[in-house]
């Protein structure tokens, strides 16, 4: 694709809600704006992506990063989902952060916090070696940010050894559930506690690798590494 000519080099602020992603179940808990979607997208860290192969639907969990107006994945040239998208099968890619467990007076009203992102399209392989480097570089400083400068850079084999795709973030939509149980009114004097409980994931002490040279000290960006969205 000319990249001029690239929707995803020219992204409108608010999704159009198409049928493949507008929300119908609870729909007021939609956002068809941009900013909630990338946000949430970059507060995640794995995403899981969709596809049907022969007739069968898979769902593979992978990283990615989110790079302007698209997302990257990368992996093995063999890798099945990625020959597939890279063929141009459509896509169905979802990435979802649990904040906490809602704990309502009735069985029936019991619930999660989240916020989820779908976004559905067809990728585009990234073949020119600068470009895929550049995408090597953003997913490793996804990870660690930081991290690329300090490690051996690819070789060229290793760049050709890997298969990078890019998904526009075309068609998309975000769901978004906060606060406390939604209860019928009746159940509302049940002498039942009620609420919520908050869910966080943050990163624990670093364990070094047990092969790691004796005298390298552990660098600063990994001793203040916060995973996104978390203080």
């Amino acid at each position: 694709m000319n990249q001029a000519n690239n929707p995803a080099n020219h992204p409108r602020a608010e999704f159009v809600p198409t049928e493949r992603v507008r929300v119908k179940r609870y729909p007021a808990r939609a956002k068809y704006d941009r900013a909630t979607a990338e946000a949430i997208l970059d507060d995640a860290m794995v995403c899981h992506v969709g596809f049907v192969d022969d007739g069968q639907p898979y769902v593979i969990p992978t990283m990615y990063v989110r790079d302007g107006a698209r997302l990257l994945i990368h992996g093995s040239p063999l890798s099945r989902m990625l020959t597939g998208a890279a063929d141009g099968i459509p896509l169905c890619v979802t990435v979802t952060l649990l904040d906490g467990v809602v704990l309502a007076r009735s069985a029936f009203h019991h619930s999660m916090n989240y916020r989820s992102v779908v976004v559905v399209g067809h990728a585009r392989e990234v073949v020119e070696p600068a470009a895929k480097l550049a995408a090597m570089r953003a997913l490793v400083d996804r990870l660690m940010p930081g991290r690329w400068d300090d490690v051996r850079q690819p070789t060229p084999g290793e760049i050709a050894g890997t298969r990078v795709l890019e998904i526009p973030l075309v068609e998309a939509s975000a769901k978004v559930r906060a606060g406390g149980p939604v209860d019928l009114a009746e159940d509302e004097a049940l002498p039942v506690w009620a609420g919520f409980v908050p869910l966080t994931l943050g990163p624990g002490a670093p364990i070094p690798d047990a092969k790691l040279a004796p005298g390298i000290d552990l660098p600063d960006y990994v001793r203040r590494w916060r995973r996104a969205g978390t203080d």
